[in-house]
C-alpha cells in the first residue's frame, strides 16, 4: 500500500533483538498467537463498552487478536508479519448503516448529487457526465438531494436548461420523492406526452397548451418516471454492484441493514449473493424482506409466505435477517405528511402480519414517524406480544421522528430498538415548513439517547438523503443540513453518535459478537481516517474521509496519495 509503510516484522524487531535474549523473544511469542498484520503508532478508538483508546492492534486472518500499546502489539509480530505504521492517525470501527436502500441502488449507475451545495457545481457534474455518456444513454439521479441544499441558487432544473446540456441523452433528476426533472429526450424515451394521463399519486405538469413541462410531481409520479429507466443486463448489474460497494467503502461503510424498497426483485439481490459466495463482497449486507401489501388478499399471501421463512441461512457477508419496513401499505406514514392513517381496519390487516412474524420468530422493522401513528403501532405490538411473546426478536421501529419519552419506555419494555435517521440533512428546511417548531427535535436524538433504549444511526439512503456516514455523524452532532443550515437542536455527543453508528448497529443486524467495536475476537472491520473524529471541529466531521477501509482484515479501499 502506498499510504503507509509495510515492512516485515523481523526488521522492526531487530533493534529489540539486540537488547533482549533470543530465548525471551521466543518464549513471549509462544505465549501469544502471532499476527499476520499489526497496526501501530495510532489512536485506536475501540468503541468498546469503556470507549477505550489504544495505540495498536493485531490481526490474524479476518479477526482482531489483540488491542493495546505499541510494545505489546509488536510482541505479536513474527518473521512474516506485516506492519502498518499509522503515523498517528485515528482508527475507528467500520461504520454500519442501520437502515438503507443500497441494494436497490445498484440497478442504475447514478449521477449522485449527495453533499453538493452549489447548483452551479451540480450542472457542471451533469455536463461532464453527458460528455462521457454514450449516445442515447440515460443519465439519472434518483434522489439524495433537494433544491434547499444549494447555497448559490436554490431552485430546480428547467426543461430548456436540461435540453441545452443534454440534447441527445435522456436525463432524470429526482429530488427526494417529491418531483423529477426530465429533459425532452427523457420525456420522449419514457413515452410521456400531452396525452399521457397522470399516474396514481402523481402529476405530470403541463403548460397552458397541454405540453409536458418536464416536471413530474408526487411520490407516485417519481416512481412512474423511475420505472421507465432501463435496467442493466446481468453482467452490467454485477459490475455496477462491485462499483457501488467500492463507492460505499470509500466513504467508510463496511456494513448495513437493507430495507428493500420500490420494485425489488430477486434480480436485485442476485449480484450480492454471487459476490458473497465467492468471497468478493467487500461489505456486510443484512437484508429484510419487503412486500408492502395493500389489500386483505395480498395480506393472505404475505402470511402464507411468512410461514415458510428461514432467516439467518446466509453468512457474515450476506444474510436475510427478517421482515420490513412497510408492514401494510395504507398505514405507512410519510415524513412530510403530518396526518397519519389510523383506520382500525387497516391496522387489523397489519396485525395479521405481525402475529405471523411473532409466531415464526422473525425480526420485524416497521416504518413509523408521527406521535399518533407510533401510539397506534405500539398498541398493536403490545397486543401481539400478549398473544405471542416477542421479546428477544429485537423488533424495531424506524424513523420515529416525533417519538415521546413515554413511547420509548413502552418500546423498551417490549425489548424493541430504534432505527434513527438523518433525513433532515436534505429535508430539514422542508420539515420546518411542514412541521413548524416540532422540526427542531425531529428526530429527537437527545431524548432517545437519554431514554436508554438501544438505537442505531443510519441514513435511509439513497432517495431521501445522502449516503455518506460522516454526514450522518455530523448531523447527529451539529444538527446542520447539507449547505450548513441549522435545522435540529436535539443533538448528541460525537461519542454517542459513533456508538450508534457502530456498536449499536451491530446489535440491530444481530452481529454484536462479530462487529461494532475493535476488540479481540471481532472481525477486523475498520477505518483509518484522514483526521481525528474525536477532536476535529464539529463542522468538519462531515468532511472526514477514510485513508484505508478494511473489511475482515482485508483492505478494500485505499485513498490515492
Amino acid at each position: 500500500m502506498s499510504k503507509f509503510k509495510y515492512i516485515c516484522a523481523f526488521i522492526l524487531l531487530s533493534a529489540a533483538a539486540a537488547c533482549a535474549p533470543t530465548a525471551t523473544r521466543v518464549d513471549t511469542a509462544a505465549k501469544a498467537e502471532l499476527a499476520e498484520l499489526i497496526l501501530v503508532n495510532g489512536k485506536i478508538v475501540t468503541v468498546d463498552e469503556r470507549f477505550s483508546i489504544a495505540q495498536a492492534l493485531a490481526i490474524r486472518g479476518a479477526r482482531i487478536i489483540a488491542v493495546g500499546g505499541n510494545d505489546e502489539i509488536r510482541g505479536r509480530a513474527g518473521a512474516g508479519t506485516r506492519v502498518m505504521d499509522l503515523e498517528g492517525r485515528t482508527v475507528i470501527p467500520g461504520l454500519i448503516d442501520g437502515h438503507t436502500h443500497w441494494i436497490r441502488a445498484a440497478e442504475h449507475d447514478e449521477l449522485r448529487l449527495d453533499g453538493v451545495t452549489s447548483r452551479k457545481a451540480a450542472l457542471e457534474m451533469l455536463a461532464a457526465r453527458v460528455k462521457a455518456a454514450r449516445p442515447g444513454e440515460w443519465i439519472a439521479t434518483l434522489g439524495g438531494w433537494s433544491e434547499e441544499q444549494f447555497n448559490d441558487d436554490p431552485r430546480g432544473f428547467p426543461l430548456a436548461e436540461l435540453d441545452r446540456i443534454a440534447p441527445d441523452n435522456p436525463v432524470v433528476l429526482q429530488a427526494i420523492y417529491r418531483h423529477s426533472y426530465l429533459n425532452t429526450a427523457a420525456l420522449k424515451a419514457a413515452g410521456i406526452d400531452a396525452k399521457t394521463p397522470n399516474p396514481g399519486n402523481g402529476t405530470i405538469e403541463k403548460d397552458a397548451a397541454g405540453r409536458p413541462t418536464g416536471i413530474v410531481r408526487g411520490a407516485g409520479g417519481v416512481a412512474f418516471v423511475a420505472a421507465k429507466i432501463p435496467l442493466m443486463d446481468a453482467a452490467g448489474w454485477l459490475a455496477n454492484t462491485r462499483k457501488y460497494v467500492h463507492y460505499l467503502n470509500s466513504m467508510g461503510v463496511t456494513g448495513w441493514l437493507d430495507a428493500g424498497g420500490r420494485g425489488m426483485s430477486p434480480r436485485h439481490y442476485a449480484p450480492y449473493q454471487y459476490l458473497a459466495e465467492r468471497g468478493e463482497l467487500h461489505a456486510r449486507v443484512y437484508w429484510t424482506t419487503i412486500r408492502q401489501p395493500s389489500t386483505a388478499a395480498q395480506v393472505d399471501k404475505v402470511v402464507a409466505e411468512i410461514a415458510t421463512l428461514k432467516p439467518f441461512q446466509g453468512n457474515d457477508y450476506f444474510d436475510h435477517v427478517g421482515w420490513g419496513e412497510s408492514v401494510f401499505a395504507p398505514i405507512t406514514t410519510q415524513l412530510l405528511r403530518p396526518k397519519s392513517n389510523l383506520d382500525p381496519a387497516a391496522f387489523a390487516q397489519a396485525r395479521r402480519i405481525m402475529v405471523a412474524l411473532a409466531e415464526r420468530g422473525v425480526y420485524l422493522n416497521a416504518h413509523v414517524e408521527m406521535t399518533d401513528a407510533i401510539d397506534a403501532y405500539l398498541d398493536m405490538v403490545e397486543s401481539v406480544n400478549r398473544e405471542k411473546p416477542m421479546k428477544g426478536l429485537r423488533w424495531s421501529f424506524s424513523h420515529l421522528d416525533q417519538v415521546t419519552p413515554a413511547q420509548l419506555e413502552r418500546m423498551k419494555r417490549l425489548g424493541m430498538n430504534a432505527q434513527i435517521h438523518t433525513r433532515p440533512l436534505i429535508q430539514g428546511a422542508l420539515m420546518h415548513e411542514v412541521h413548524g417548531g416540532k422540526a427542531w427535535t425531529m428526530p429527537p436524538f437527545r431524548a432517545i439517547q437519554d431514554s436508554g433504549i438501544l438505537w442505531g444511526l443510519g441514513s435511509d439512503a439513497t432517495a431521501v438523503t445522502t449516503s455518506n456516514p460522516f454526514y450522518n455523524l455530523a448531523f447527529a452532532v451539529t444538527g446542520r443540513m447539507v449547505g450548513g443550515r441549522k435545522v435540529n437542536s436535539a443533538t448528541v455527543s460525537r461519542e454517542e453518535a459513533l456508538i450508534a453508528h457502530t456498536r449499536s448497529n451491530a446489535v440491530v443486524v444481530f452481529q454484536e459478537g462479530n462487529l461494532g467495536s475493535l476488540q479481540p475476537g471481532k472481525y477486523a472491520d475498520l477505518l483509518v481516517l484522514d483526521r481525528d473524529y474525536l477532536t476535529v471541529d464539529a463542522d468538519a466531521i462531515k468532511d472526514i474521509k477514510p485513508v484505508v477501509t478494511m473489511v475482515g482484515g482485508k483492505v478494500v479501499y485505499e485513498a490515492k496519495p
